[in-house]
């Protein structure tokens, strides 16, 4: 990251798993003047909470990985929580940012921001084309609405706030509640508590022939490194792993490395979600920027993060 190493950068969501990888990556790059506030200490719901904080710290740059997020189950179960939050979260702190003369400002969105029928790899252009997939349209809207926002005030203001679209995350960090989770890190607890259990079958969602693409935290944070060294970014950009599997194909895998041997039942009674998310990763990439980690050896490295957890008793589950 060729910039200033005195620059003050705020990380807003700085212990969540992006936000700490984040961390670690600016670390290792130097920079110290990080600036940090637990949701404790600030609510990002809270405008007036918001600006006093920025009216004292008076950061230059501005990362947004602070989010309500979580896998279908949540996302179907919370649909306001989710609206709400993310939308208040973001205008708060792209407005204060705005009025208090940040720099640059990067948002954090999701790929979920793309139509559930995209063409495939989906490309930037194809947001707002097409219906979103219903069982996270609240969380997208949210972020589309931010990721817009940041898009009119560089617009109109001729502010350096810009977005980037990670694909679906894992590693280090990850949130492991048993039904808010993601997929993988979802897979990764049930599969692991069924060898504890000597459990002879496990069940999971659906018909397992959908398809998701999945990139590692901390090769999402190299790239947003790389995004953040750029002059003139695109206003949203995609960072993905260039490549996808079934989620039967991803429910094999983790069976292989946490040891199950069981027999795995689909329950075609619940949903797929979306038939197919990956993204065309081609404005990244372009940039010389890869992904350190291929899917395995990133399941391993997250399954023994997942372990040493455990051990500690500091799972994380939100």
């Amino acid at each position: 990251m060729k910039r200033d190493l005195s620059e003050k950068i705020y990380i807003a969501g700085h212990r969540g798993m992006v936000g700490s990888a984040l961390v670690r990556a600016l670390q290792a790059h130097g920079f110290q003047n990080l600036i940090f506030k637990t949701h404790r200490e600030l609510d990002l719901c809270e405008q007036g909470a918001v600006r006093n904080f920025f009216e004292k710290e008076k950061p230059d740059i501005v990362i947004v990985a602070a989010a309500r997020v979580g896998g279908i189950h949540a996302n179907a179960t919370y649909p306001a929580e989710f609206i709400h939050e993310n939308l208040a979260s973001a205008h708060n702190v792209i407005h204060e940012a705005y009025r208090h003369g940040v720099k640059r400002l990067l948002f954090l969105g999701s790929s979920c921001i793309y139509p559930r029928e995209a063409p495939q790899p989906m490309k930037e252009e194809c947001l707002l084309t097409s219906p979103l997939e219903s069982t996270n349209e609240a969380y997208a809207i949210a972020k589309i609405a931010a990721l817009k926002l940041c898009q009119f005030y560089r617009q109109q203001y001729a502010v350096l706030f810009h977005s980037a679209m990670p694909t679906n995350l894992y590693g280090p960090g990850d949130n492991y509640h048993p039904e808010n989770s993601h997929v993988l890190p979802a897979l990764l607890r049930r599969f692991h508590e069924a060898v504890e259990a000597k459990a002879p079958s496990v069940t999971l969602w659906g018909t397992g022939k959908s398809r998701r693409e999945f990139l590692h935290v901390d090769d999402l944070a190299s790239a947003l490194l790389t995004v953040l060294e750029m002059e003139n970014p695109p206003d949203w950009i995609n960072a993905g792993s260039g490549s996808d599997v079934t989620i039967r194909e991803l429910a094999e895998l983790i069976a292989k490395i946490t040891g199950f041997q069981g027999e795995l039942i689909w329950d075609t009674t619940r949903p797929d979600g979306t038939p197919r998310k990956l993204m065309d990763s081609g404005k990244l990439l372009a940039t010389g920027w890869r992904p350190q980690f291929d899917l395995e050896s990133g399941i391993k490295h997250a399954y023994q993060d997942f372990l040493n957890s455990l051990r500690k008793e500091n799972l994380r589950e939100v």
